[in-house]
């Protein structure tokens, strides 16, 4: 696994991999050289519908011989990106996730909620800021 997020380019726009990086908002890497020059290179618009961006965590998914170049993400971008990328129903719990930072009202029952959903522990650390072992024992029990 790469600590990377990935820009790459599909064939195919209506494929649902990956979320296309207008979606996120404005994203620093964007106005680099190196992905101005690579969108160049492959006379790609930042808004093209064939242009997409996945997670560090989700790269291996990207079709091979498809065009890519590694971007570096800021937490606070991968987080919208990892949000973009999440079904409907766990974007909500995402969403309680990080409302929880403000209120320690009902954690452990969001927790247990957010993992039977599917949302991972280290999602659920990185929402809430709760010690991973807390995720852990709500997991386990």
């Amino acid at each position: 696994m790469t600590d990377d997020a990935y820009l790459f380019l599909l064939d195919d726009a209506s494929a649902p991999l990956g979320v296309p990086p207008a979606a996120v908002g404005e994203l620093a890497c964007m106005e680099t050289p190196a992905v101005r020059a690579w969108l160049d290179a492959h006379e790609a618009a930042p808004t093209s519908p064939h242009l997409r961006l996945l997670p560090p965590e989700e790269t291996a998914a990207i079709p091979e011989g498809a065009e890519r170049l590694p971007v570096p993400l800021s937490d606070e971008e991968l987080s919208r990106v990892r949000h973009q990328r999440a079904p409907e129903s766990l974007a909500r719990l995402e969403d309680e996730l990080l409302a929880y930072r403000e209120t320690a009202n009902g954690r452990d029952d969001l927790i247990t909620r957010a993992l039977a959903a599917g949302v991972p522990p280290h999602r659920i650390v990185e929402l809430t800021g709760v010690d991973p072992a807390t995720v852990s024992a709500a997991a386990d029990g």
